[in-house]
């Protein structure tokens, strides 16, 4: 791999608004919210900006005033947004409900209808995929089918540019009338990852096995190269060939879980995504380990500050409890 590339991630597929609660419980019961910057790539983007990796991030906004908000927001934290601003949709927009433990439902009032589902083939050239050496990727911008080929194809290019491939399924049920086509997405897709996250909940949905040990056995007889399976509270489960990591998650307060497993992406990109990082499937056990530790570690401060990026630490010189 060119070691020289000037981008450690590009990062690749939707960015939202998110609405958080003044209060916890149901909705109906919230008086008023506040804007966050969301959506899974581009919360990954952001965790990696803010532990310094060189970071871009590729996806289309509605040309409306949330839209040139998430510019804003992605700009000030050092991210190349390499952006298609569209009338032809909104920008995505969630509402997200907390229960007393800090666990997430959501509404959206935009839902498949966003702009962020209507990234597309012309928009991978935006994406400078050879200039980085991870690409990382989820599903959600792409449940239209020229969205899924864009997917594809910015996967296939990566292989073809010798850039890593990266992707955290982040399954959201209600964008898929059909699980099935889900199902049949990843299964296009994860051959050709690296790396692929995916949590305990939604293992079957993405692999048709619900145990997590299974799950990731099947992921690398896929092709993948490591498989993640995160498990909240209780950590990781990562396979790469026949070596399995048990890493545990620290303990902290849990305030809001929203953006969790991409605060883990990005600690294990932050590290994965290193000029002088050999090759995934070169990289000494204990270097792997202290990667998927330090990832753990990310993840779990996510959830101890009210939304997805909140939580993110802005420089690993600001965590001396982390190493």
């Amino acid at each position: 791999m060119n070691r020289a590339r000037p981008l450690g991630v590009v990062s690749f597929g939707e960015a939202l608004v998110d609405f958080l609660p003044s209060v916890r419980g149901r909705l109906r019961d919230c008086d008023s919210f506040s804007m966050h910057s969301g959506g899974a790539p581009a919360n990954v983007a952001v965790g990696l900006a803010r532990l310094g990796v060189p970071t871009a991030f590729c996806g289309v906004l509605g040309d409306d005033e949330f839209g040139r908000w998430l510019e804003q927001q992605l700009s000030r934290e050092g991210i190349d947004a390499r952006l298609r601003f569209t009338p032809d949709a909104p920008t995505g927009i969630w509402f997200i409900a907390l229960d007393a433990q800090g666990n997430r439902s959501f509404f959206t009032p935009t839902g498949a209808g966003s702009a962020d589902k209507l990234i597309q083939s012309i928009d991978i050239n935006r994406a400078g995929i050879a200039e980085a050496r991870w690409l990382h990727t989820g599903t959600s911008a792409h449940i239209k089918p020229e969205a899924r080929a864009a997917l594809i194809e910015a996967l296939t290019d990566a292989r073809n540019a010798g850039t890593r491939t990266s992707c955290d399924p982040n399954l959201r049920p209600r964008l898929w009338p059909d699980l099935g086509e889900f199902r049949a997405l990843c299964e296009a897709a994860f051959p050709l990852c690296d790396l692929v996250k995916i949590s305990e909940e939604e293992a079957e949905a993405c692999t048709g096995a619900a145990d997590p040990e299974e799950a990731a056995e099947r992921l690398i007889r896929a092709g993948v190269k490591l498989a993640c399976v995160t498990l909240a509270e209780r950590g990781v489960l990562a396979r790469r060939g026949d070596e399995q990591f048990r890493i545990a998650a620290p303990r902290v307060e849990v305030v809001d879980t929203t953006g969790a497993g991409d605060g883990f992406v990005a600690g294990l990109l932050s590290r994965l995504a290193q000029p002088a990082c050999p090759a995934l499937e070169e990289l000494p056990h204990d270097q792997l380990t202290s990667a998927l530790t330090f990832a753990c570690e990310i993840g779990s401060r996510v959830c101890t500050a009210v939304g997805a990026v909140a939580g993110l630490p802005r420089r690993i010189s600001a965590l001396p409890d982390i190493r």
